[in-house]
């Protein structure tokens, strides 16, 4: 119920705010620019201006000390060639495995604590507690990127990280590969099966509709989600009953509560009514990595190679 909570709270309290980057080069024009491949302490095209949910936000010159307060963000970072200039991650920043997590935290954030670590730039997903005008005021620049709601936004975040760390290129690299690869996975995919399917966010069981980023990327495996039809959308997170799921009888299930909450076919099958649901008969239970399965970063794709390969089984199968 905590990774629940936590989850629901980031994605349902986002999903405002983003637009697109808008750089003001300091000396030569874009077309000018030095590959992907210039040294990374490169500090052409400052200040740089990036629109992000807190508005224009204006980066004098290139941050060398980078705070992320967003598990989804610390991958984005050190995704897009950002590692070396990053000092501190939250406590959820669990990828990669070098990112220097720290006990800051993004659900309860600490100003005190963030200013300790002299950050030139903090990255949060959430204004909680008001944090972003409390950084203001200490001059701490801060970009408030939500959780995406739709790919569109996810790949204008990255864009903007690349912005406003001085890793513009790569950040487009990043981007174009993303988009590369889920074409692919998605043009790859049987879509003549109507296959349904239920995506668990814990065992309450919380469910996310098609209307959800992560339901956008079922949509494009052909996938019907049984949650849209539930009778309060409740802001496309709905609370389903265990009849609910078992009248709808799902063809593949999905389970974005491995890892906190330990769920797996056999669990599901103890629940009342499911122990015959088709999903559990035909070993069509999928179980996601919950960390991949929450965030709007670069493991989208990640997440889309393993709906597509479990579509594939049950089409085949």
């Amino acid at each position: 119920m905590a990774f629940a909570g936590a989850l629901l709270g980031t994605l349902v309290l986002a999903g405002c705010g983003q637009t697109s980057t808008t750089a003001t080069p300091a000396a030569p024009p874009p077309s000018s620019a030095p590959p992907s491949s210039a040294p990374a302490s490169s500090a052409s095209g400052f200040p740089v201006t990036v629109e992000a949910g807190n508005g224009e936000v204006t980066i004098a010159k290139r941050p060398e000390r980078i705070i992320s307060l967003s598990a989804t963000h610390t991958e984005t970072l050190f995704a897009i060639g950002a590692g070396p200039q990053v000092v501190a991650v939250d406590d959820q920043s669990n990828f990669p495995a070098s990112a220097p997590k720290t006990d800051l935290s993004g659900f309860k954030p600490n100003v005190e604590a963030i200013v300790a670590q002299k950050p030139d730039l903090v990255i949060v997903s959430d204004d909680i507690d008001k944090v972003v005008a409390e950084l203001g005021k200490l001059n701490v620049p801060v970009l408030l990127e939500p959780a995406a709601t739709k790919l569109d936004e996810a790949y204008d975040e990255i864009t903007d990280l690349g912005a406003a760390t001085g890793n513009t290129a790569k950040a487009g690299e990043v981007v174009t590969g993303m988009k590369e690869s889920l074409d692919k996975l998605a043009a790859s995919a049987p879509k003549d099966k109507n296959l349904t399917y239920y995506h668990e966010l814990d065992q309450t069981p919380y469910a996310a509709t098609s209307s959800t980023f992560i339901g956008q990327i079922y949509g494009m495996f052909g996938l019907t989600n049984i949650a849209d039809k539930a009778p309060d959308q409740a802001g496309g997170y709905p609370k389903l009953s265990a009849e609910f799921v078992a009248q709808a009888d799902p063809d593949l299930i999905f389970l974005a509560d491995v890892k906190c909450c330990q769920q797996s076919k056999d669990t599901l099958a103890k629940r009342p009514g499911w122990k015959g649901l088709s999903a559990i008969k035909n070993s069509q239970v999928v179980q996601l990595d919950d960390d991949i399965a929450s965030r709007w970063g670069p493991r989208i794709t990640d997440l889309a190679r393993t709906i597509g390969d479990a579509v594939a089984k049950a089409t085949n199968g």
